[in-house]
């Protein structure tokens, strides 16, 4: 440390006799590190695992602000650490760092002190270099998550869509990358594969995401892999992943229509697309006292999601209650195309059972319809016939109001959609009886 008088004590100065320094040494006196860490930082620095320009402000602060003990302790796991796939170095010294303060409020909790993370074995990197040799992809790895993708060498056009990527959980911890990207290779061309890491145990989370080029792809994987047996007694779980773009917002004003809605919603938040209200046909100008907001992205919605969940934002004077809308998942191709049934909605009183029988059987037998409030069900008995009336009926105004025509999902979908509704709704009018709703 320098003493009052400007001089250096000789500690320092023993130091830096002994032990040769980079050049970068004395611009991390100069930033404020403390001299152990600044030396054991240049130690690191001699190794070539790290360079000094490899550190941004938010890293070198992060140390600064540090215990020495404890960045000493960081720097020792850091150099420990595979930096093989990590790209971004300065960013995974900063997940060491949080994972560090992590386990140490931990052991403080319970008043012991924290033990050296015990060595956790990790992927076979021989099988990951040939499969980065063999596929041209790369391996990007921070403290949270190991990423495997491309796009494709020779990848032309935009990234994969909807319906693209599948969710795969029941991961055993002990699993990697090296094993995993071989498993879904044979359903077909890898986007990207996503397994989530817990930096504070060094093993995955239990779960990945993988995105195919095609949807086919997707869907043979979850064919072939849902339940598969990865290891005795161990089986994944396999599900097409929807990205979120809804968010629900309940205790609007009913007086409030679509138009409305949306313009205000979109002064407060970004990438606001679509309103989705559910109003009755009978008086279109009131909502139900909740709405659907669909964003561009999930990034979107997910800042929508902050941003009006805090608590602090009224909206036309109200308290609203912010969630996410379950996402809609899409029953597949194959069994949509067995569907005979119609979905009909937005309908008004004076249109009855009767009355709809009696205009879509011009299209073809009808076995029954049922009419719920303001939707209803059509049954034909041949599907061709169905989708015949729902191209010519899809839009058309019937008892003063333009229905909506659409092929009806499972009944296992609708019914789970509906428990969902209700369970939502009872769930808005507790939270709006808390607050004096």
């Amino acid at each position: 440390m320098a003493e009052g008088n400007g001089e250096v004590s000789e500690e320092p100065m023993r130091i830096e006799q002994d032990v040769e320094r980079t050049e970068d040494y004395q611009k991390l006196l100069e930033y404020g590190l403390d001299e152990k860490v600044a030396a054991k930082l240049d130690e690191i620095y001699k190794t070539g695992k790290l360079a000094h320009v490899d550190l941004d402000e938010r890293a070198l602060d992060a140390l600064k602000e540090f215990p020495v003990d404890g960045a000493l302790n960081v720097l020792g796991q850091f150099l420990d650490s595979n930096l093989e796939h990590v790209s971004n170095k300065s960013a995974y010294l900063c997940g060491v760092m949080k994972t560090y303060r992590q386990k140490s409020r931990a052991g403080s909790s319970v008043g012991t002190a924290t033990p050296a993370p015990a060595p956790v074995k990790g992927p076979d990197e021989e099988k990951i270099k040939q499969i980065l040799d063999r596929t041209g992809y790369t391996l990007d790895v921070t403290t949270g998550i190991f990423r495997y993708g491309g796009p494709p060498p020779g990848w032309e056009g935009s990234p994969p869509g909807s319906g693209c990527e599948v969710f795969c959980g029941k991961i055993p911890k002990d699993m990697y990358e090296d094993e995993l990207i071989p498993l879904f290779e044979v359903c077909g061309t890898i986007w990207d594969l996503r397994l989530m890491m817990d930096p504070m145990t060094g093993t995955n989370r239990g779960y990945a995401f993988v995105t195919f080029t095609t949807r086919d792809a997707a869907q043979l994987a979850v064919q072939k892999l849902d339940n598969h047996e990865i290891k005795p007694g161990k089986t994944l779980k396999i599900n097409i992943s929807v990205p979120n773009l809804r968010l629900f917002v309940g205790n609007i004003p009913k007086s409030k229509g679509k138009e409305e809605i949306l313009e205000e919603f979109g002064k407060l938040t970004a990438g606001l697309m679509e309103v989705i209200i559910y109003s009755s046909p009978d008086d279109k100008k009131k909502n139900r006292g909740f709405c659907f907001l669909e964003y561009e992205s999930h990034k979107a919605a997910s800042l929508a999601k902050r941003r009006l969940g805090t608590g602090r934002i009224k909206v036309w004077g109200c308290d609203i209650i912010v969630d996410w809308a379950d996402p809609q998942e899409e029953p597949d191709e194959q069994t949509m195309s067995k569907v005979k049934v119609l979905y009909v909605r937005n309908l008004t009183q004076e249109i009855t059972e009767e009355k709809l029988k009696e205009v879509f059987e011009l299209y073809g037998k009808v076995e029954r319809v049922k009419k719920i409030k303001d939707y209803a069900f059509i049954h034909f008995e041949d599907r061709d016939n169905a989708v015949k009336a729902m191209e010519e009926l899809d839009s058309k105004e019937m008892g003063g109001s333009h229905i909506e025509v659409s092929l009806a999902k499972p009944p296992s979908d609708k019914k789970k959609k509906e428990e969902i509704l209700r369970a939502r709704e009872r769930r808005m009018m507790q939270m709006m009886q808390v607050r004096g709703g």
